[in-house]
């Protein structure tokens, strides 16, 4: 059963900037705020952290308002779709050009 799918061949789960992520975190009174978009990245305010949702407003909240979400009020993270890592990105768009073909 282990050949069919190794557990080297399975993909790497990682949140990454430009993401469309569905995030549940704490809210007043045991209920919890949706925010639906696009991850920007990880925010730092005076020493806590905090990831940076860009709404898409699907919610009925402000498009492309950016919501700071504190780590430790976050309940789930859904990534809807990953984006690639900027390190694939530059690695798959270089193209040496001149002597090097």
């Amino acid at each position: 059963m282990s050949e069919a799918n190794p557990a080297g061949k399975r993909p790497t789960i990682a949140l990454t900037p430009g993401s469309h992520v569905l995030l549940r975190s704490a809210g007043p009174e045991d209920t919890a705020i949706v925010s639906k978009g696009t991850f920007r990245g990880l925010v730092s305010i005076a020493g806590d952290n905090a990831l940076a949702i860009e709404l898409d407003g699907s919610n009925g909240e402000e498009k492309g308002r950016v919501r700071l979400v504190p780590i430790p009020a976050i309940l789930t993270i859904d990534i809807l779709e990953a984006a690639k890592a900027e390190e694939e990105k530059r690695s798959e768009t270089t193209q040496a050009t001149g002597y090097f073909r």
